[in-house]
């Protein structure tokens, strides 16, 4: 029997009350002491093309960080046209004709290290990530109970909208995942997570204000182009423009990129502690020869990954 997305919406909330009562049992644990609700900012703005690698380099070493230092770091970032893939995207039939599509509409392509499936990121598009250190309790935190926080995050970021946020899979979206967020049916986020040994990263990315309906065209026409007659199919998403949206249209508010961040930090300054101690001690972290030696590492890595798309030499 197929469920509407509205039924499949109140189900998944009457649900997600157990999960989060659960997990709030367990924050109230990993919050109690004051040294557990330290955290630091980094944020990463109108980020280049040639520069797309940087955000998804410090996602592993913030995770690293996170570990050794036992404390929660919330990264911000923005980027200018660009289409971020996933793995699995680099599996479609003709990946070169995809990767035309993708330039052809002024974008530039790059694979990313979490999630399965293409997201679009520009000036409109609001990128925030939590990362905490690794319980030492393991499984401790559930992949649902990381995706559940976060939505809880953003209700607290928008709660003066008084706006019912659901989350179900809109499954003609561009990375549909079970944990999309949605008002009035309408896709306004994707969730993902990374998670390492020493830390988990909880990542979200928001379509604030812009063109949605060419984001949504975008990774259409990459889909058709390198998928052909198989287009929606092979567990890629059909993807429909139309069901997606900005959250300042399903607001009816003139919200920006700049506005959603600082709601974000309101709602970290209320469950955190911004630690000026532990923010300096990582800002000379990011003047030392161990973070040059992680981030050339971790650089490797990501130009590993990238190699498929001939990274490089597109951003010469």
């Amino acid at each position: 029997m197929l469920l509407s997305n509205k039924v499949k919406a109140y189900l998944f909330n009457i649900l997600s009350k157990f999960m989060y009562n659960k997990f709030t049992i367990y924050l109230g644990v990993f919050h109690m002491t004051e040294s557990n609700k330290q955290a630091l900012l980094l944020e990463q703005y109108q980020i280049k093309p040639n520069q797309a690698l940087e955000p998804f380099i410090y996602t592993d070493i913030l995770a690293e960080y996170a570990g050794n230092h036992q404390v929660n770091c919330f990264h911000f970032w923005t980027m200018k046209n660009q289409l971020i893939l996933g793995m699995q995207d680099t599996r479609v039939n003709d990946l070169e004709k995809g990767l035309t599509s993708i330039m052809s509409n002024q974008y530039h392509p790059i694979v990313r290290n979490s999630g399965g499936l293409a997201v679009v990121a520009d000036e409109g598009v609001l990128n925030f990530s939590l990362i905490m250190p690794q319980p030492s309790e393991k499984f401790a935190i559930s992949i649902d109970n990381g995706y559940e926080f976060m939505k809880e995050v953003i209700e607290k970021a928008l709660g003066d909208f008084k706006a019912s946020i659901d989350a179900f899979e809109v499954s003609d979206s561009y990375c549909p995942g079970e944990f999309d967020l949605s008002i009035d049916g309408k896709k306004f986020a994707g969730i993902s997570q990374r998670r390492i040994k020493k830390g988990i990263g909880i990542m979200i990315y928001l379509s604030v204000n812009g063109n949605q309906q060419a984001r949504g065209e975008l990774v259409r026409d990459f889909y058709q182009a390198s998928l052909g007659e198989d287009f929606g199919q092979k567990n890629f998403p059909p993807v429909n423009p139309d069901s997606m949206a900005n959250l300042s249209d399903l607001l009816k508010a003139d919200l920006t990129v700049a506005d959603m961040v600082t709601r974000l930090k309101k709602v970290i300054a209320t469950d955190y502690i911004i630690s000026d101690e532990k923010q300096q001690t990582f800002n000379d972290f990011l003047e030392s020869e161990d973070f040059k030696e992680s981030y050339t590492f971790q650089e490797k890595r990501m130009l590993q990954r990238n190699e498929i798309i001939n990274w490089e030499a597109l951003n010469k």
